[in-house]
């Protein structure tokens, strides 16, 4: 089989070429570069999309005995996972830009352009598993529960996944690494990336403040009275509790949590940790990791890129989907993506729209 092996210059994606190398595939490395200036992303451990970062990516092939190119995707990246980041948070929501990168770009772009050039499918170093069944394709937990990442992936398709391939899935990461080493990849140990590899120094509120500019506001509780003041409702998302810098304290005495975010009136709501319990999410634009389901289901969520999972229903209502909690869940944020399970299985997932919280009246 061709395959098209993305290495972003960390120890993941070098082992998960490596293996497909020596499974006897034919395959061929590319580095994707992401940023229209390079030098302006982070750089070491603290994110990628860096010159170090192709520099090592290229080493790793070299050493695996793969030919390697770098493919200019800046300005796709910009536009769809960069520019819809500082859009969400313009409109108050909270968004994943991890799982936009894989939707939009990694297993869009570069899966079709990889297609067009006669490769059979892409592999990645995602922690995630995918299982074949009589059915097609499922996705699903990687063993590695810690740096599982079926979450992110939860955006792709079945017709994406019969494409797809995650070596990686069924290895500690721990192993990764020693794995690494036996193999003679300099990346060994190297650091992994964290927070948002785009925001230059994981300052996000600073990031995007320089694009969307001052916008001043106030800071109310649940009845509307104002508590404070706030530099721009960007630097917000629900579920927030520090940083809130509100002189008044709470009758009760307990910490304040950003419970609603309103960029039109400039207003962000906090209140108690009782009143972010959230019974019931709208979300939309669904994305089926297989069949889609046909009536209402009993399944777990998982509401963050590192939350845990919850007890849900959740059933489809036209272009919705509906998911009720069988015990209230906190800090839902609108723009996040609310992701189904069926035990380790994806079964797809949506972005939140909206919440009913469990103290609103029926």
């Amino acid at each position: 089989m061709r395959v098209l092996a993305a290495m972003s210059g960390g120890v993941d994606s070098a082992v998960a070429a490596a293996r497909m190398a020596e499974a006897g595939h034919e395959v061929v490395g590319v580095h994707l570069a992401l940023s229209r200036n390079p030098q302006s992303y982070r750089s070491g451990a603290r994110g990628c999309c860096t010159l170090e970062d192709s520099r090592d990516a290229r080493r790793a092939a070299d050493v695996i005995g793969i030919p390697f190119y770098i493919w200019d995707l800046a300005e796709r990246f910009h536009e769809d996972v960069v520019q819809n980041f500082v859009d969400e948070y313009a409109a108050g929501r909270t968004p994943n830009p991890c799982l936009r990168c894989n939707e939009k770009v990694k297993f869009s772009a570069v899966l079709d352009r990889a297609l067009a050039l006669d490769f059979d499918a892409v592999v990645t170093g995602h922690y995630a598993q995918i299982v074949e069944t009589a059915a097609g394709r499922e996705l699903h937990r990687a063993v590695d529960h810690d740096k599982d990442q079926s979450y992110v992936l939860g955006v792709l398709t079945q017709e994406q996944l019969a494409r797809a391939f995650f070596p990686l899935g069924d290895t500690p990461k721990a192993e990764v690494r020693a794995e690494a080493e036996r193999r003679g990849l300099a990346v060994a140990d190297k650091p992994d990336s964290h927070d948002i590899c785009f925001v230059a120094d994981g300052n996000t509120p600073d990031f995007l403040s320089e694009r969307l500019g001052p916008n001043p506001g106030d800071i109310v509780d649940s009845a509307g009275v104002k508590l404070g003041e706030h530099e721009g409702t960007h630097r917000y998302t629900v579920g927030q509790r520090k940083g809130l810098r509100i002189g008044t304290p709470a009758a009760d005495g307990k910490p304040r949590f950003v419970l609603d975010i309103s960029p039109v009136d400039r207003t962000v709501t906090v209140g108690s940790r009782e009143e972010l319990a959230v019974r019931r999410l709208s979300a939309s634009q669904p994305r089926w990791c297989g069949p889609v389901p046909e009536a209402t289901i009993s399944c777990r969520a998982q509401l963050r890129a590192h939350g845990d999972e919850v007890a849900v229903t959740a059933r489809l209502d036209g272009d919705k989907v509906l998911v009720d909690f069988d015990e209230p869940a906190d800090a839902v944020a609108p723009g996040q993506a609310v992701v189904l399970y069926d035990g380790t299985r994806v079964i797809g997932s949506a972005t939140i729209d909206s919440v009913e919280r469990a103290t609103q009246t029926v």
